[in-house]
């Protein structure tokens, strides 16, 4: 402890004249131009509000001198390769690629952590993931080929599925007592019962047709609990009742608006308006219930609101208190949009859907 002391004067002395020049607090964050969807002068719907990659995107601190020299594990602290993300109030959730674990941003504290669950809960090759209504928390684990389950305090439940009935589990949601898990390698939605955890039935089978899915990789439901399922290699998105019978397809393969060439993160709002995720367009198209495109937005590139390599996506109605700040004085937010980024910048970007309400 004595030379770490004597370390600190040392370095104190030696920065002294530069601490002097710019001060010993850090300069306040730098505010981007507001980015809007679509564009001013027509009405936007969307504001890109800010992007988070790391603890220090959380607040105005930057690391200190004591961070420098006796600081802890900077991993810890950062985003690797976010796939999936949820959110309840004050805090949001993420698997990542690179930690293998869930990452917890706490908004209220401005703090950012792994869980580093052990034991029987720890994460292989975390993928997707829901939070149900009591806070619980349910993991499709690629690895363990099983969904791992925890509580609303992130302890260790239980698992659901083995090898016998899960191969690649991608993906997994929840409407009442039916969960339902993505399985990419069987080309199904495995649908377990969420109270006793048993096997309950499987819907489609490998193919092209209605009902039958090419490679699946995420799935969400609606407010009526019907399953959307992102069949990403036949490059659309299908809808079904809660019991699995076949609604419509949203989406073809193609390059233009309305078309898909990468599908991947799905999720809908309270109006049954659907958002898609697409890693070779680099954005997100939203769809109404029909199926006809309303808006895309993001984008190719490394600057603030474009994505990288995107995947997962959500929506969060409870948080916004803590990313008003970003919001344009003309623009009234409705609920945020989280879209997770694989690589670049910016691994978690924050858009706000609402309303203009300027001039």
């Amino acid at each position: 402890m004595a030379f770490k002391n004597r370390l600190l004067l040392i370095v104190t002395i030696l920065l002294a004249p530069a601490m002097l020049i710019t001060g010993c607090t850090s300069a306040p964050q730098i505010r981007h131009e507001s980015i809007f969807y679509p564009p001013l002068p027509e009405k936007p719907r969307l504001q890109f509000l800010t992007a988070i990659s790391s603890e220090e995107d959380l607040t105005d601190k930057k690391p200190g001198l004591d961070d420098f020299l006796l600081g802890g594990k900077e991993t810890d602290k950062t985003l690797g390769r976010p796939y999936a993300a949820q959110a309840i109030k004050g805090k949001i959730y993420l698997t990542d690629r690179v930690s293998s674990d869930i990452v917890l941003i706490d908004l209220l504290k401005n703090t950012m952590r792994p869980l580093h669950v052990g034991g029987q809960g720890a994460l292989q090759t975390p993928s997707g993931f829901w939070i149900a209504d009591d806070g619980s928390k349910y993991v499709a684990d690629l690895k363990r080929k099983q969904v791992v389950v925890f509580d609303s305090d992130d302890n260790f439940v239980t698992t659901l599925g083995d090898a016998t009935n899960l191969e690649r589990p991608v993906d997994v949601t929840i409407y009442g007592e039916r969960i339902y898990v993505c399985d990419m390698q069987k080309h199904q939605i495995v649908v377990f019962d969420r109270v006793t955890g048993k096997l309950m039935s499987v819907i489609g089978k490998p193919g092209d047709k209605d009902g039958e899915f090419n490679r699946p990789t995420h799935i969400t439901v609606d407010q009526k609990g019907n399953l959307i399922v992102n069949d990403a290699f036949n490059f659309r998105i299908q809808k079904f009742t809660p019991e699995g019978k076949f609604i419509r397809q949203i989406g073809m393969a193609g390059n233009t608006p309305g078309s898909m060439a990468r599908p991947k993160g799905i999720v809908t709002d309270h109006d049954g308006n659907l958002y898609v995720v697409d890693a070779a367009f680099e954005n997100v198209q939203i769809f109404n219930q029909e199926g006809k495109l309303l808006l895309f937005f993001g984008g190719a590139g490394l600057e603030p609101g474009s994505m990288y390599l995107p995947a997962g996506i959500a929506i969060d109605y409870v948080n916004i208190p803590y990313f008003q700040k970003y919001a344009d004085e003309n623009f009234k937010i409705k609920y945020l949009i989280y879209v997770c980024n694989l690589t670049g910048n910016n691994r978690l970007n924050v858009y706000g859907f609402g309303d203009w309400i300027g001039k």
